[in-house]
C-alpha cells in the first residue's frame, strides 16, 4: 500500500503551491477498474482490417482491406491514428510499446481486473501489423494513407473510397526514428509474450533486431517525409535508439543493447545553454528519452539516470530549481494546448512506476504518487466533469472522431449528435483555465488518439493496483440501431390523366456498421385494376426514366396477379451507395409510369406505394415504408403489400435484435405481436419451422425466442419470419455475436536455456544440457525441422534434464539451428543453437578474422567485415591478397559492391562478383575482395580492417542463413569458410 506525505509536509515541500493529496477515505471516489477496462476497450474501436468474430461491438466493421495492395503487400491491420483513418506507424508503435510497458509494470493488477487478455489482444493487433510492415531487413512501411487526402473527408472507416498509398523507408531513403520506435514496440511485445507464446516472441525479437540495426546503420530521417506536418519527430532518433535498446535488452538479456542504449544518452536533448538532460517536456510519441531514462535508472541504478528522471518528475509535481510546470486552477498539470491530458496522464504513469521502484526514496515516492493520483482523478472528473467518453459525470459526447460520429453526409454537422459512444477515449482536455467545449469540430480539445490513451492505460493500471475498483461484468458496446439505415424518400415529380412520374431517392445511412451497398434496390407497387377494367393489360403500361443516377428500372412485374398488384423494380446493383457524402449516400431516379395516350382511367389512389406521397410535390419528398428497400434481394426496409386486397399486415414490436452466445450474457428475446385481425401460425427460419414450446413460447401476444434455440447458431445474421394468416409476414433480424472469453490455453512448457552455442572443434565441443519445465505437458519428441531426433542416440532424458549429444551436434553445418521441443499441448519451446567451428586451419602468414555486419536471415545487403593480420616476419604486398566470400544469389540479378570503410582507404579496396561454374551447397557466387597497388604493404604483426557491403541492383533480398561463408559472429572471429589467397595460392580457409 502506498504511503502519502501529510498535507503539512507537502505544503512544506512546495511552498505556496498546493497539490490536493487524496485521503484514503477518498480513494473510492472513482471506479478505477471501470475506467481501466474502458480505456483499453477504446483500442478496439481504432482497429483497421478484418475484425475478429468475437468483437465486442456492433458498429465497427471490416475496413482498409486493400491496404498495401499498391505495393503488392498485405498491410492490413493496425490502428487508425485518431479521429481520422491514416495509419501513422510512429505514434502507433509508441502506443503499443506503452501498453506493453503497462503489462510489464502492472501485470498482476491487470490480471486481477480481468483486463489483461484484452490488453494483450490490443498489443498483438499492432505487433502483427508492424511485422507485416517489415517485409525485409532494411525496408519498413511507416505509413498507410495520405494525411491531407484522408482529412478532407468526414465519414466512417468502413466506407472509405479514397486512395490509401503506402510509404516506406529503406537504405536509400531512411527513417531512423520510426524504425527504431517499431523496434521498441516489437521488443516490448516480445517481453510480454515471452512466456505466453515463445515462438511469437522470437519472431518479434528477430524483427526488432533487424529494425534496430537498420535504424542504427542509417541514422537519418531523410526518407520519412509523408508524415511531415502530422508526426514530424522534432527530438530526432537518438532517444528512440536508447528506448529501443532498453527494450531489446529486456527482451533478450543481451547487454550489447543496454550498452547501445546508454551510448546514445550523450545525444539526447539538453536544456538550453546547459549540459543537463531535458526535463521540461513529457514522454510522448516524439520524445521517449524520459521513459528510456526511467528504465535505465531501474536497470543500472546509476545516479545519472536517477537524477535525470527525478528532475523531470519534480518539475511536474513540486517544482525543480524554482521552476514548475503550469497548473490549471482546478489542478491539471498543463504542458501544451494540444492533448494536455495526454501529457499529464502519461507523466502520471511514469511517476507511479518510478515511485514503486525500490530505488526511489519514500519522500519522493509520496510526492510522485500524490501527483499521479491528482492527474488521473482530474481526467476522471475531479474538475466537475469527466474527460473520458462513456465514463463518469458529464463525459464528452461529441469527440472529434469520424467513425464514432458516423456522418453519412461528409459533414461534422450531420447528424447533430454522435451515433456511437466511443467508450474509453481520453479527449485532449481543457484549456489552461479549465475551460472545455464538447464539440465535434473542436479538434484541439476534443480529439482522441491512440497515443492519448497509451500512458493513461498504464496509469489506470497503477491506480487499480493501489485502490482497486470494479470493472463492469461482460462489458460490451452493442448498441440499439437508432435510425433507419436504408430507406426511400419519394414525391410526385409530375402527373397527368394517364401517367405519374415519381421522384425517388434511395438512401444508405447505415452505421451498425456503416457499409457500402452495391446491390440495393427498391420496388414501387401499383394496382392495375382500373387498367384491366378498361380493357387494357399490363403490357400496355410503359416505364421510362427522366433522371437516373445508376439504376436499372424495369416492370411492371407481377406481385399478386389475382389482385392486379404489380411493381416497378428500381435496381441500383453495380452502383455504390454508401454513407460518404451528399452524392454518395443517396441516389436519385425519376421514373414515369404511363397508360396509353389519350386514356383517362389512370388512378394513383389505389396504388400501394402512393399512400404516403399523395400531395407531396414541387420537388419535395417524404420517407415512406410503402416503397420497400432490398439488399441483394433481401428486404431491409419497409413493408410489402399483402397477398390480397384489403388484408391488414400484422406487425412485431422489434425487427432487429442482438443475441450474445456468451453463457453469462445469453437472454431470451421477447417480441410483442400486433395481429391486426390475422392469426399467428408460427415462426420460420428459412424453410424450417421453429418448434413451439421448444424453440419459442407464446403468451398472449408476446412471443419469446428462447436463448437455448438461439445459442445453437454460429455468429452472423439470423432472419426469423413470423408467419401470419394474412398480409405481409414481418421478419426479425437477429445478429448473433459471441463475447465468450477464450478458454485458457494449456500452460506452455518451457526450457532453459533457449539459446546455446556449439563449437565443432573437437577440443571445444560439449554436450548441451537443457532443463525442461513440462508445466503439465508431455514431451513427445525433439525435432530439427521435419527431422525427429532419436532418443539415446542424439539426446537423452534424465528427469527434467535433456542432454543434446555433441556427436549429433557435430554433424550439423555451421550457422543457426532451431531444435523444437514437441509437447502434447501448448506452444512448443525452441532451442536455438549457434553452430561454430573454431578448428584452426593453416593460413600461411595471413590470419583472417571476420563477422557479419547484419546477421538477419533475410536481408537485402550482405555485410562481410574482415580483419587481416600478417603473422609472418616479412611484409606482404596487399595487391597480392584476395579474399573470397561464398553465397547464393537467390535470384539472378546484377549486383553492386561498396567498401564502406577500410584502414587502407575504401578506394583502395576492390570487389568482383564471380558466378561459379559448378555451384556448391550454399554457394553459386562468390565476392572476391582485393586491393590496389596504392594499398601498399601489410607489415609483420600489423592488422587492417575492411568493411564491405553488397546488394542486388533492385534491392531484392538474399537469404544468407544457408550461405556457405555466412557467420553469425557479432565480433571478429575465425571463419574457415572464407578463403584467403596469396599470389593465387590458397593460404587460408576451406573452399566449398
Amino acid at each position: 500500500m502506498r504511503k502519502y506525505l501529510s498535507l503539512v509536509l507537502i505544503l512544506s515541500l512546495i511552498g505556496s503551491v498546493l497539490i490536493n493529496v487524496p485521503k484514503k477515505a477518498e480513494a473510492a471516489d472513482y471506479n478505477y477498474g471501470e475506467a481501466l477496462q474502458k480505456a483499453i476497450m477504446f483500442y478496439e474501436f481504432q482497429r483497421s482490417g478484418k475484425l475478429p468474430e468475437n468483437k465486442r461491438d456492433n458498429w465497427r466493421g471490416d475496413s482498409g482491406l486493400e491496404d498495401g495492395a499498391d505495393v503488392g503487400l498485405d498491410l492490413t491491420g493496425g490502428w487508425y491514428d485518431a479521429g481520422d483513418h491514416v495509419k501513422f506507424n510512429l505514434p502507433m508503435a509508441y502506443s503499443q510499446a506503452m501498453l506493453a510497458w503497462a503489462v510489464y509494470e502492472a501485470e498482476d493488477a491487470l490480471e486481477r481486473s480481468g483486463q489483461l487478455g484484452y490488453l494483450l489482444d490490443a498489443i498483438k493487433w499492432v505487433s502483427d501489423y508492424l511485422i507485416k510492415c517489415h517485409p525485409s531487413a532494411n525496408v519498413f512501411y511507416y505509413q498507410v494513407g495520405d494525411g491531407n487526402l484522408d482529412h478532407s473527408w468526414w465519414g466512417p472507416a468502413e466506407v472509405m473510397q479514397m486512395k490509401r498509398p503506402s510509404y516506406k523507408v529503406d537504405l536509400s531513403s531512411p527513417g531512423s526514428t520510426v524504425v527504431a520506435e517499431a523496434a521498441a514496440a516489437l521488443a516490448s511485445a516480445a517481453v510480454v509474450f515471452a512466456d505466453r507464446d515463445p515462438s511469437y516472441a522470437a519472431t518479434c525479437i528477430r524483427h526488432a533486431k533487424e529494425l534496430y540495426n537498420f535504424a542504427e546503420v542509417t541514422k537519418s530521417d531523410s526518407g520519412y517525409t509523408a508524415a511531415n506536418g502530422f508526426y514530424t519527430s522534432h527530438s530526432g532518433f537518438y532517444d528512440e535508439l536508447s528506448w529501443a535498446g532498453v527494450w531489446l535488452y529486456l527482451a533478450t538479456g543481451d547487454e550489447t543493447y543496454l550498452d547501445k542504449a546508454e551510448q546514445y544518452v550523450a545525444y539526447w536533448g539538453t536544456e538550453p545553454q546547459t549540459d543537463i538532460i531535458s526535463y521540461k517536456w513529457a514522454h510522448c510519441w516524439d520524445d521517449v528519452h524520459y521513459g528510456a531514462c526511467l528504465l535505465l535508472a531501474k536497470i543500472t541504478n546509476k545516479q545519472v539516470y536517477k537524477d535525470a528522471i527525478e528532475r523531470h518528475l519534480d518539475y511536474w509535481s513540486v517544482g525543480y530549481n524554482g521552476e514548475r510546470i503550469n497548473y490549471t486552477p482546478k489542478g491539471l498539470a498543463y504542458l501544451d494546448t494540444w492533448g494536455a491530458l495526454r501529457y499529464a496522464t502519461t507523466t502520471a504513469f511514469l511517476a507511479s512506476v518510478y515511485a514503486d521502484w525500490e530505488g526511489c526514496s519514500s519522500e519522493k515516492a509520496n510526492i510522485y504518487n500524490a501527483f499521479a493520483k491528482q492527474q488521473i482523478d482530474y481526467a476522471l472528473g475531479s474538475s466537475g466533469r469527466s474527460f473520458v467518453v462513456g465514463f463518469g459525470v458529464n463525459p464528452p459526447k461529441r469527440p472529434h472522431h469520424r467513425t464514432a460520429h458516423s456522418s453519412w453526409a461528409d459533414s461534422m454537422n450531420t447528424p447533430n449528435y454522435h451515433r456511437h459512444v466511443l467508450i474509453g477515449a481520453l479527449v485532449g482536455g481543457p484549456g489552461s483555465d479549465d475551460s472545455y467545449t464538447d464539440d465535434v469540430s473542436n479538434y484541439v480539445n476534443n480529439e482522441v488518439a491512440c497515443d492519448y490513451n497509451a500512458g493513461f492505460v498504464g496509469a489506470l493500471a497503477k491506480m487499480y493496483e493501489d485502490y482497486g475498483g470494479t470493472p463492469i461484468p461482460n462489458l460490451t458496446a452493442f448498441e440499439e440501431i437508432t435510425n433507419d439505415e436504408f430507406f426511400v424518400m419519394a414525391g410526385i415529380n409530375a402527373q397527368g390523366q394517364n401517367f405519374i412520374e415519381i421522384k425517388a431517392l434511395l438512401h444508405n445511412q447505415s452505421g451498425w456498421p456503416a457499409r457500402v451497398g452495391d446491390k440495393l434496390s427498391f420496388r414501387y407497387f401499383i394496382d392495375l385494376t382500373e387498367v384491366i377494367e378498361a380493357g387494357y393489360g399490363v403490357n400496355d403500361i410503359t416505364i421510362s426514366t427522366n433522371y437516373n443516377s445508376g439504376a436499372k428500372v424495369t416492370g411492371p412485374h407481377p406481385w399478386n396477379v389475382a389482385e392486379n398488384i404489380y411493381y416497378i423494380d428500381v435496381d441500383f446493383t453495380g452502383t455504390k451507395i454508401y454513407p460518404g457524402g451528399q452524392s454518395a449516400y443517396r441516389k436519385e431516379v425519376q421514373f414515369r409510369i404511363a397508360a396509353p395516350m389519350n386514356t383517362n382511367f389512370w388512378n394513383n389512389d389505389n396504388d400501394y406505394s402512393f399512400k404516403d406521397i399523395k400531395g407531396v410535390s414541387s420537388g419535395n419528398t417524404v420517407k415512406t415504408v410503402y416503397i420497400p428497400v432490398y439488399d441483394d434481394g433481401v428486404l431491409v426496409f419497409g413493408q410489402e403489400p399483402g397477398s390480397g386486397s384489403g388484408e391488414n399486415n400484422s406487425t412485431i414490436s422489434i425487427t432487429n435484435a442482438t443475441f450474445d452466445k456468451n453463457p453469462e450474457n445469453q437472454k431470451d428475446i421477447q417480441v410483442v405481436m400486433t395481429l391486426n385481425g390475422n392469426t399467428f401460425n408460427g415462426i420460420k427460419y428459412g424453410n424450417t419451422q421453429l418448434r413451439a414450446g421448444t424453440d419459442y413460447t407464446v403468451s398472449g401476444n408476446t412471443v419469446t425466442i428462447l436463448k437455448s434455440y438461439l445459442a445453437s447458431f454460429d455468429t452472423g445474421t439470423v432472419r426469423l419470419t413470423f408467419d401470419f394468416s394474412g398480409g405481409i409476414d414481418p421478419v426479425l433480424t437477429i445478429t448473433i455475436v459471441d463475447t465468450t472469453p477464450e478458454e485458457p490455453e494449456q500452460p506452455n512448457a518451457s526450457i532453459s536455456p533457449t539459446s546455446a552455442e556449439f563449437d565443432k572443434n573437437p577440443e571445444a565441443s560439449r554436450d548441451i544440457k537443457v532443463t525442461v519445465d513440462p508445466n503439465g505437458n508431455t514431451l513427445l519428441a525433439i525435432k530439427n525441422g521435419n527431422t525427429v531426433l532419436v532418443q539415446d542416440r542424439d539426446y537423452s532424458i534424465n528427469g527434467n534434464e535433456v542432454t543434446i549429444f555433441k556427436e549429433y551436434l557435430a554433424t550439423l553445418a555451421t550457422g543457426r539451428v532451431t531444435l523444437t521441443f514437441d509437447f502434447d499441448a501448448g506452444v512448443d519451446p525452441v532451442l536455438t543453437v549457434n553452430i561454430i567451428d573454431s578448428t584452426q586451419v593453416e593460413t600461411g602468414n595471413i590470419k583472417l578474422e571476420m563477422y557479419s555486419g547484419n546477421t538477419s536471415d533475410i536481408i537485402n545487403g550482405i555485410m562481410p567485415r574482415y580483419r587481416i593480420t600478417n603473422t609472418g616476419t616479412t611484409p606482404i604486398r596487399l595487391s597480392d591478397v584476395k579474399i573470397r566470400y561464398y553465397y547464393t544469389i537467390d535470384g539472378e540479378k546484377s549486383q553492386n559492391f561498396w567498401c564502406d570503410w577500410s584502414t587502407v582507404g575504401s578506394n583502395n579496396v576492390t570487389g568482383t562478383f564471380v558466378k561459379m561454374a559448378e555451384p556448391k551447397e550454399g554457394a553459386d557466387y562468390y565476392l572476391e575482395t582485393g586491393f590496389t597497388e596504392e594499398a601498399g604493404y601489410l607489415q609483420p604483426n600489423q592488422s587492417i580492417e575492411v568493411q564491405n557491403r553488397f546488394s542486388k541492383s533492385d534491392w531484392s533480398d538474399y537469404n544468407q542463413s544457408n550461405d556457405y561463408s555466412f557467420s553469425t559472429n557479432s565480433s571478429y572471429g575465425s571463419n574457415n569458410k572464407v578463403t584467403v589467397y596469396l599470389s593465387g595460392v590458397l593460404v587460408g580457409g576451406i573452399e566449398p
